[in-house]
Order: C-alpha cells, then sequence, then structure tokens
C-alpha cells in the first residue's frame, strides 16, 4: 500500500455520515451551532472547531438566514475564491444546510442557477427552508450522493465543494462525476482538507475521525495526480489553513486515542486547502 492509500472504508460510512450530518443540521434548525471535529460534532454550543470556524466574514453572510450559518460544515470558503460570474451554472457536491448555494446563487444572479446536492434529508429540508427565507430562488436542492451525480453531461460551469470529497468512500468515481457533469472549460473549484505527509494508522481506521473530516482525506501529491487522471488540466491546491498541534487536540479529543502521542505527530500533517481544476475544451 502506498503512503497515501487509504485503508478499505467500512460499508457503513454512507449512513454513519447521514447520522452525523443529519443531527447538525436538526441542531442548526434549533439555533445551535455544530463542529465537524471527531464527536465534538454533536458537542457544545461553544466547542470552538479548528477547521470550520472563521470561514465567513460578516459583510458576507448579510441576509443568510442564521440556520444556513450554523449548519455550516465546511473547511473552507470556495465561493469566495471560485470567481463566479453573472449567468454561471454551479454544483455544490454536499451543499448541506445550503450557506454556500446562497452565496453562489447572489454571484452568479438571476440569470445563473445554482444545484446543491445532498444525501441527508435534514440537511435538504434545512437547505430548502433557508432559501425561502432568504426569498432565493434561482436554486435547486437535489438528493443524491456525489459519487453518482443526478445531472446530465456537460451541465454545469463551476463546481465547487466544502470538506465533502474527503468524506467519499471512492474518490476517483467523485472526480470522474465531477469531470462527466462539468462543461469544456468548466472549473473545478473546491474547499477541503488535505494530507501532507504520513498519518498515523490509528487515524486513517477511526471512523470518528472519517466522519469528522479528517481521517478519509487525501494526501495532496494524491489528489492532484487523482484530478490528472480524470483528465482535468492544470490542477493546483493552494493551502489555506495549517493545523498544528494544538488543532489536533481539539479534533481528537473524542476519539479514544492517544491524544497527545497522536497531536504531536499530526503538527502540520493536515490542511484546509482550495483545490483548482480545469476541464478540456473552449467554453461556449
Amino acid at each position: 500500500m502506498s503512503r497515501s492509500a487509504l485503508p478499505s472504508a467500512p460499508v457503513d460510512v454512507h449512513q454513519i455520515v447521514r447520522e452525523r450530518y443529519g443531527a447538525a443540521a436538526t441542531r442548526a434548525d434549533s439555533g445551535a451551532s455544530s463542529s465537524c471535529c471527531g464527536a465534538s460534532c454533536c458537542g457544545t454550543d461553544d466547542a470552538k472547531d479548528p477547521i470550520t470556524s472563521d470561514l465567513y466574514h460578516a459583510a458576507e453572510v448579510q441576509g443568510i438566514p442564521a440556520a444556513a450559518v450554523l449548519a455550516s460544515l465546511g473547511c473552507g470558503n470556495p465561493t469566495a475564491l471560485a470567481s463566479l460570474s453573472a449567468g454561471e451554472t454551479v454544483l455544490d457536491l454536499g451543499s448541506g444546510g445550503g450557506i454556500d448555494v446562497l452565496l453562489s446563487a447572489q454571484r452568479v444572479g438571476p440569470t445563473g442557477h445554482v444545484y446543491g446536492l445532498d444525501m441527508t434529508d435534514e440537511m435538504l429540508a434545512l437547505a430548502r427552508k433557508n432559501a425561502e427565507a432568504a426569498e432565493v430562488s434561482n436554486v435547486t436542492f437535489l438528493k443524491g450522493q456525489i459519487e453518482h451525480i443526478p445531472l446530465p453531461d456537460n451541465s454545469v460551469d463551476v463546481i465547487i465543494s466544502n470538506c465533502v470529497i474527503n468524506l467519499a468512500v471512492d474518490k476517483p468515481q467523485v472526480l470522474r462525476e465531477a469531470f462527466r457533469v462539468l462543461k469544456p472549460g468548466g472549473r473545478f473549484a473546491v474547499s477541503d482538507v488535505v494530507v501532507r505527509g504520513e498519518v498515523p494508522p490509528d487515524v486513517r481506521k477511526s471512523m470518528e475521525l472519517w466522519v469528522g473530516c479528517i481521517a478519509g482525506a487525501l494526501e495532496e501529491r494524491e489528489f492532484v495526480r487523482l484530478l490528472g487522471e480524470v483528465g482535468f488540466l492544470s490542477p493546483s491546491i493552494e493551502p489555506t489553513r495549517i493545523y498544528k498541534a494544538e488543532d489536533a487536540r481539539a479534533f481528537l479529543k473524542d476519539a479514544g486515542l492517544d491524544t497527545d502521542r497522536i497531536a504531536d505527530s499530526l503538527d502540520g500533517s493536515f490542511c484546509s486547502a482550495f483545490v483548482r481544476a480545469i476541464k478540456p475544451g473552449l467554453r461556449s
């Protein structure tokens, strides 16, 4: 097995993700914040997640329903980095409570459209409620898995995602599907957690951390390689937040692992990053 290869994922990954993020949606709808780090996803309201905190400026989320902000479990702000233009069609993979869909809808305007894809019923219900509250009409929320996108070939200009691809069992399939639905010249522009170097095997095996965005993360060179194999051009990874040992302790504390030993070994080994690539061809 190569250094960056992942162990075989348990067969119930999708169900565990649904349960965890369904609970997060319920909490957000009730006005409580959530975290994606380890068991603290359903922890106290005042838990400060080193991955999900402080990603959006106050001015950006003006007019966005509070529940959409509370349900945000991302690791970046792809809408701020994707350079969306008026009239474009955007797809958000794993759209959750809808914050990035609603922000994208503002940027593409009434002549554009944004699709949000999620497999969790509670998140979809919350996202639709948030879109209605925000009086946004140029959005559509779809139920499905990101490994099987329910859209036609060559149908979207931009794909965004916020800390979701790391949760997928079959990441090459996710990238193949992203490539399929993008139009020629379309842009892949996602935020995700990536690995920089070795990761302890017990972290890789931890389902708690898999669901919390950590154990399933791709090594950065592997991510670039997979994008190229699928057919994307100019793949690149730009770190946006590098996690230190003290951050690692926050997401290890409830996972039943040797926190001090593993945290020190993870210093600088994970980062949030903006991942870009382009589908070949001329834009229409």
